[in-house]
């Protein structure tokens, strides 16, 4: 008559019926007032009416403890407590309660009125992983019901190895989980949870990404080589990783081609490449853990290279491995070796050292670095040239006997006349240019003149302009 919503009094009346026991009425009276959700993967449990009837079933199934009053209770109380006591054992049966009534009463609430969410967190509240995992497949639910309802539980209630041995024994290859799987990891990742993404990772056979996972805890959070010469096992790991992928890729090519569709891919040549970056890491490591470990070390800095970066950090490791060592030829054969596997711009790495010699005004050290250069083999013919051309580009300061010394290292007289320039000593560059073959004489002590001139130098532009 008033027109209020009936909704409220119809789940009075239902609970009123279920704590009567009368399941069948209270089913009745529900049925007028819940509703099935618009979206059965929603991330939520459904409505709060469906919640409060899941409550008030689960909280009679619990095993009722008795105490000095309960001797003083009714029959029909002492006949409850015998009757919840005797369900509580079987819920303990295997975990699973499927023969006791309010059990089968709590299923047909959620799945007549629940989402997958509420359905599978129950089977998981009641130990009924398996039942939680056929539920998730047979309604092909999305991947983060999965996550919410089963792994989060499972990883925080220590039964992640239950979960994977269920994972197997429901599909031995794993690839209806595929989808699954994958989500874990990438949440795993967003959460930082790296050794359960790695044990993870190991269960599912994806030898690739734990490689990967393996080189972030080599590199993570360390700050000099010393601390990664005693995280060296985890570079043994990824090798490990990397060669029974090789083996698998080999033996599932003989056969009939085997679908690892949710597994990371990698062609053979990559793989061997990698194995090869471990080696090579595990050689740098070794060297420069023994540099900073004798304190020969100078270099400061604000991140550690390694191998596993991109083509600018490989060279940061190629410049300090020249440069830890005891001498420049020390390092220079791991260095070269870094340059030469990962195709790097060679000169640009040795200038870049030669640079920083510059700065420690080791002069004599950048005349070791050239020798060194000119008997790599590959070497082009003005490389050494090149190196010191850009160091006296950047460093107008070096005493004159040493910056003589450097320039006449180098091997082109062109590109000795453009470092005096370069450096203003114009009358050095004066006395190589008139060596030259006579046309190319003239053009270059025309061009020393006229710098001579602008320089306010009258002595030189005497000299330059008397020869022409």
């Amino acid at each position: 008559k008033s027109g209020l919503d009936p909704g409220g009094a119809w789940h009075a009346w239902g609970m009123a019926c279920l704590k009567a026991g009368n399941l069948t009425s209270a089913r009745e009276k529900f049925n007028r007032c819940l509703k099935p959700p618009m979206d059965l993967n929603q991330l939520n449990h459904g409505s709060r009416l469906v919640q409060d009837v899941i409550q008030y079933l689960e909280s009679t199934v619990k095993p009722v403890l008795i105490t000095d009053d309960d001797y003083f209770a009714t029959l029909r109380e002492l006949e409850a407590t015998l009757r919840t006591r005797s369900l509580s054992l079987d819920m303990m049966c295997e975990g699973k309660i499927q023969h006791n009534s309010y059990y089968q009463e709590c299923l047909f609430y959620l799945h007549s009125y629940g989402t997958n969410l509420a359905i599978i967190s129950f089977y998981m509240r009641h130990d009924c992983m398996r039942e939680a995992l056929l539920h998730l497949l047979n309604k092909e639910s999305p991947s983060e019901v999965f996550i919410e309802g089963i792994f989060i539980p499972s990883y925080e209630s220590g039964k992640l190895h239950m979960l994977e041995n269920l994972l197997e024994t429901i599909d031995p290859g794993l690839e209806s989980w595929g989808v699954y799987l994958i989500a874990a990891c990438k949440y795993l990742q967003r959460k930082n949870y790296y050794h359960i993404l790695y044990e993870l990772q190991q269960f599912m056979k994806d030898h690739v990404r734990a490689a990967m996972t393996c080189i972030r805890f080599f590199t993570h959070g360390a700050k000099s080589y010393t601390e990664l010469g005693g995280k060296q096992t985890w570079l043994l790991k990824i090798k490990d990783h990397l060669k029974v992928y090789l083996q698998e890729v080999s033996r599932s090519s003989g056969r009939k081609k085997m679908t690892f569709t949710f597994r990371k891919k990698m062609s053979a040549t990559d793989v061997s490449r990698h194995i090869n970056t471990v080696d090579l890491q595990m050689e740098v490591t070794k060297f420069l853990h023994q540099c900073e470990s004798s304190g020969a070390s100078q270099m400061t800095d604000s991140s550690l290279p390694t191998l596993f970066g991109n083509n600018n950090m490989k060279m940061d490791v190629a410049c300090k491995v020249i440069l830890e060592g005891k001498n420049i030829e020390e390092g220079f054969g791991i260095a070269f070796r870094v340059l030469q596997d990962f195709q790097l711009e060679a000169t640009e790495v040795y200038s870049k050292v030669a640079k920083h010699l510059v700065k420690q005004q080791k002069y004599s050290e950048i005349q070791q670095l050239l020798k060194c250069v000119n008997e790599s083999g590959v070497a082009a013919k003005n490389d050494g040239d090149n190196i010191i051309l850009n160091c006296l580009n950047e460093f107008k300061n070096i005493p004159a006997e040493d910056l003589d010394n450097l320039i006449q290292d180098m091997d082109s007289d062109e590109n000795k006349i453009q470092a005096y320039l370069l450096c203003s000593k114009l009358r050095s560059a004066y006395l190589v240019s008139v060596r030259q073959e006579k046309a190319r004489a003239v053009q270059l002590v025309q061009r020393v003149r006229q710098l001579a001139e602008s320089s306010g130098d009258h002595v030189v532009q005497a000299i330059c302009s008397q020869w022409l």
